[in-house]
């Protein structure tokens, strides 16, 4: 284990102690400004209360960060409750001086379309950190308990450090559901596995900087109480969200009916995600950050996928405006003598070889010259419910009408990634329906490469598919559904030199959830500081 790695590991273990030995009563009644001498009941025994005790403010629920625009610097807190709450905040400091700052929350809220219910989620920007420092903090409101966690800042400049991605998790627990005669009965969240749980505690042991979700987070549009399920999110993975920045982006079943413009309130509430300057109603659906010398640029495909997969069919809702800023956004990055790595996170995607959803013939056709042009490393996706991964391509197979990627190299253990760029699906996060068990036999894929019109009011556009060999054919995991991938950024010596990324592939295994490696592999390019490029 490195020297930074120890560090991140003692310091966020002493953090806990911390918390845990000042005893949970009297850290809350010291935050709220009380002891715990103050705080204790004046009658002799709750069973001797004439009255109902009064209810007192909601509690804070699914404590979770992203990253501010600078995530050496920035840090966003967030939570929800079941109400409205007064002088929601967040205290902070760093792990020796304790928490010696506090910074007001800004609330925002929804209404779900289907439930009518009000969500207040809560957002504390904790800003001027510093880069590579470890942080304690503690959400609170008037009258209610405070919850607390840590948090390291992203390394400023090169340096090393691990992240982690997964796609498709949805969430382990159960819902009631209307029986049809006026009452309630249990029913399963839609794609409700072990594995939903099971992948938070491997992500845990990898201990990551921060963590890339992507899309398809909880599939509430499926379920018959939405909120409930959003709740259940952020319940299973606050044990990890609450320490490290949880990035996602946004799938098809993000989208949900009667919920924002174009579907995506629900999301664009509980998540304060750096600005990409786009109008309000489209905030937080493409983004993008630096973590050391890596740029990672989040999309949001179901604007140029030409699949109908959510609640509403908006293909093109950003009339080009999300595919304008991606260019700039690439050619920024891949110019930049600062930035070695470029990641795109996103859903729907370019390359796979399961009859399941297939490519998606839109995306090929807008992001993939974007793609090629600007050098990107790694695209890394989910929605089908498998792990795959490219040769690294650039450019498509002359002729092709479903522009079938070109591979440029057939190794699979060391990629130069500035010659191609290396698709990954990853989309076993916990998800049901799994497709693993659906791979074509080697040599074959499906593209779609367009869309028949509703056949009926309400109902969904049909896909129309294409087959086409697969010269881009990688590795693929036939025989398990979940895992995730850890990626350890190796900065180098020094100007002009390699620069890399060990990328390991994680099986969350059936049934004990133990995380064991299936395969690793290593990205290679030069660094951008070392002159002509």
């Amino acid at each position: 284990m490195h020297e930074d790695e120890n560090k991140h590991v003692l310091s966020r273990r002493s953090a806990l102690i911390a918390l845990g030995t000042t005893g949970a009563a009297a850290t809350g009644a010291a935050l709220l400004g009380g002891t715990a001498a103050e705080a204790a009941p004046t009658s002799p025994s709750p069973l001797l209360l004439s009255r109902p005790e009064k209810l007192g403010a909601p509690p804070i629920e699914g404590l979770h960060l992203t990253f501010g625009a600078d995530p050496s610097s920035q840090m966003v807190v967030s939570w929800t409750t079941e109400s409205s709450v007064s002088h929601p905040r967040v205290s902070y400091g760093t792990m020796e001086g304790g928490f010696g700052h506090t910074i007001q929350a800004e609330t925002r809220t929804y209404v779900d379309g289907l439930s009518g219910k009000t969500v207040y989620s809560h957002h504390a920007t904790l800003a001027g950190l510093r880069p590579n420092t470890y942080y304690t903090y503690a959400a609170m409101h008037d009258g209610g308990r405070p919850d607390a966690g840590t948090f390291g800042t992203s390394p400023r400049g090169r340096a090393a450090f691990t992240f982690t991605s997964f796609g498709d998790q949805a969430v382990p627990q159960v819902t009631w559901q209307p029986d049809g005669k006026g009452g309630y009965t249990v029913a399963l969240n839609a794609n409700n596995t072990p594995a939903n749980a099971d992948i938070v505690t491997g992500i845990e042991q990898v201990d990551p900087l921060f963590h890339l979700v992507n899309g398809d987070l909880c599939y509430a549009n499926l379920d018959p109480d939405r909120v409930r399920t959003w709740n259940g999110f952020f319940a299973n993975n606050t044990r990890s969200a609450r320490y490290r920045a949880w990035m996602p982006a946004a799938g098809n079943h993000e989208d949900e009916k009667g919920n924002g413009p174009i579907g995506y309130g629900a999301y664009q509430t509980y998540f304060k995600l750096p600005s990409s300057g786009s109008d309000k109603e489209l905030a937080g659906l493409w983004y993008a950050f630096t973590a050391g010398s890596v740029r990672v640029v989040v999309l949001q495909n179901d604007d140029v996928a030409l699949q109908d997969g959510g609640d509403n069919y908006v293909f093109g809702y950003s009339g080009g405006a999300q595919r304008k800023w991606l260019e700039k956004e690439l050619a920024t990055s891949r110019a930049s003598k600062d930035i070695d790595w470029i990641v795109v996170c996103m859903h729907q995607v370019m390359i796979s070889s399961s009859d399941a959803n297939g490519a998606d013939l839109g995306i090929r056709e807008q992001w993939g010259p974007l793609f090629d042009k600007y050098e990107v490393d790694l695209v890394l996706c989910g929605h089908e419910h498998d792990y795959e991964r490219s040769l690294p391509v650039r450019g498509v197979v002359s002729g092709s009408e479903t522009l079938t990627p070109r591979p440029v190299s057939t190794n699979t253990s060391v990629v130069d990634s500035s010659k191609g760029t290396t698709h990954m699906v990853l989309g076993g996060g916990g998800v049901s329906g799994t497709t693993n068990g659906s791979f074509f036999a080697p040599g074959k894929a499906k593209v779609i490469t367009a869309v028949t019109p509703p056949p009926t009011a309400g109902a969904k556009h049909g896909s129309v598919y294409v087959f086409e060999d697969t010269p881009w054919q990688g590795v693929r995991d036939i025989e398990h559904p979940y895992g995730f991938a850890a990626f350890m950024v190796d900065p180098g010596k020094g100007p002009g030199s390699t620069t890399s990324i060990y990328v390991t592939y994680y099986n969350v295994t059936i049934p004990t959830g133990e995380i064991v490696p299936l395969e690793t592999f290593t990205l290679q390019r030069k660094r951008s500081d070392g002159g002509h490029r």
